[in-house]
């Protein structure tokens, strides 16, 4: 099913700001939105790991603003952001691990927690237009178990510090745009404010830890087995350009238009039925290898982890013509290739790898292929 939101000309020449540019998601979605035209800033921490995606793919050279601080220093993101002058800003940056959280419980809060309040209190204090799109976590709500996705409007929770951190940011911004960033006025304000929940994503250049790709990717480059702690627990998997397809829909939407609508939360996964458990992802991820086994490393006294976690995208279908291109199988086979490539070529730069992703998923979203071309690079190169 065909997208309808006009990329190539929604983010061409205009500044956007982006926080966690140096994670994960961060890397890939700077790639894509300097590929639309964008001058993208990216403030967050030193690349979190090594490698890293941002080191790899030569995301720096992309930027034109680069800002190494952290999200706790209001000062220096105020300044970063006056420097921008931003007409978008995505703010990604976050500790973004589970099992990290039950570590340093704190500066997970802290980072996630103030460190969007005080975007939000920039933002704020600086009084001009801009759209902002804030990512949390499908893990914000309250999570039951139950079998069929939540909903934007289910109650948001959080059994480990990471998921309160999340839930919490979800209710800090309904707050902020209660109160100063109304929707209905954003005529007056300026600003619009939404919040984007994604599934577990995956694709190449994670290299986190705790996490089920990068061990793979990491245990059968040396010739090792895959340790699998939660073998059967049932996750939302979907490709890493899903969701930021998601985030760059909302955000267009929010630039076309003075609609309320679009300042709401928004989930972002795979269709329904279309999740899988995790002895899947690493047992897919092996064929497409080439080679590899995994074994079961389950521990009944590991930190709690949800077992079942699903997302209802009804309200993307319905209202922002957005849903998945790639399914499961793709996804993961997409994923384990990226890595592989890394891998065999003696760890070269992987940026046309990431480039090759984003121009087959534009071509499988259809009608989308004009999203890379020559003429929006061209204009879209860092100043």
């Amino acid at each position: 099913m065909e997208m309808d939101v006009p990329f190539h000309s929604s983010f061409a020449g205009r500044s956007v700001f982006l926080t966690g540019h140096t994670g994960f998601k961060g890397s890939w979605l700077a790639i894509w939105l300097q590929q639309l035209g964008a001058y993208v800033h990216g403030y967050s921490l030193a690349p979190p790991t090594q490698p890293s995606s941002f080191e790899v793919a030569e995301v720096r050279e992309l930027l034109a603003g680069h800002y190494e601080c952290d999200m706790r220093d209001i000062d220096s993101l105020a300044g970063a952001i006056d420097k921008a002058n931003p007409e978008i800003v995505f703010h990604l940056a976050a500790q973004p691990i589970v099992r990290t959280s039950y570590e340093t419980p704190r500066e997970t809060i802290e980072t996630n927690f103030m460190g969007t309040c005080n975007l939000l209190e920039c933002v704020r204090r600086r009084a001009k237009p801009c759209v902002v799109v804030v990512v949390t976590s499908d893990k914000c709500y309250e999570n039951r178990e139950q079998v069929w996705g939540y909903r934007e409007n289910d109650a948001m929770g959080g059994h480990d510090p990471y998921s309160a951190s999340k839930g919490a940011v979800e209710i800090l911004v309904a707050s902020y745009r209660r109160s100063f960033f109304g929707p209905e006025d954003c005529g007056e304000h300026g600003v619009k404010l939404a919040t984007a929940r994604a599934g577990n994503v995956i694709g190449g250049g994670d290299w986190a830890k705790d996490r089920i790709v990068p061990d793979a990717a990491r245990h059968l480059a040396e010739g090792k087995p895959v340790p699998v702690r939660c073998p059967w627990a049932v996750r939302p998997w979907q490709h890493v350009l899903e969701p930021l397809s998601g985030y760059l829909s909302l955000a267009a939407k929010m630039m076309a238009d003075d609609d309320p609508q679009w300042c709401d939360g928004w989930n972002f996964a795979p269709e329904t039925g279309d999740d899988a458990t995790v002895c899947d992802v690493v047992e897919t991820f092996c064929r497409a290898w080439g080679q590899g086994t995994w074994e079961d490393m389950s521990d009944p006294t590991q930190p709690h982890e949800a077992n079942v976690l699903r997302l209802s995208i009804e309200k993307a279908i319905a209202r922002l013509d957005w849903r998945p291109i790639w399914d499961f199988h793709e996804t993961v086979v997409r994923t384990a290739r990226w890595y592989r490539n890394y891998y065999s070529r003696n760890k070269a730069s992987m940026r046309d790898a990431c480039l090759d992703d984003i121009r087959s998923y534009a071509t499988a979203a259809g009608g989308r292929e004009s999203l890379c071309s020559s003429d929006v690079q061209r204009r879209g190169a860092a100043a």
